[in-house]
């Protein structure tokens, strides 16, 4: 059965939290990092799951749980272009 939006975005967060976790405080992830993570092959398939690592991370910043960044500050979604960054929430 294949995998819904919904879980899709589900299990990317559980990933990027899980990444957080394992990494110092004050460290950052990117959603790259993630969606390595989370692809399940040996090629370069986890290019695909790029946007929705990206909605992930704004999903958990809208709940409270994790902050997107650019270039160290926060970022709203509207506001984001290019690079982002993921980190605990300051």
């Amino acid at each position: 059965m294949a995998e819904t939006d919904r879980q899709l975005t589900q299990r990317l967060e559980r990933v990027i939290m899980n990444l957080l976790d394992r990494r110092a405080a004050t460290s950052s992830i990117c959603p790259s990092d993630a969606a390595r993570e989370a692809y399940e092959g040996d090629d370069e398939g986890w290019r695909a799951l790029m946007e929705p690592a990206r909605r992930a991370a704004w999903s958990l910043a809208a709940a409270g749980k994790a902050e997107v960044t650019q270039s160290g500050r926060p970022v709203t979604e509207t506001k984001a272009r290019g690079p982002l960054r993921i980190r605990r929430p300051r």
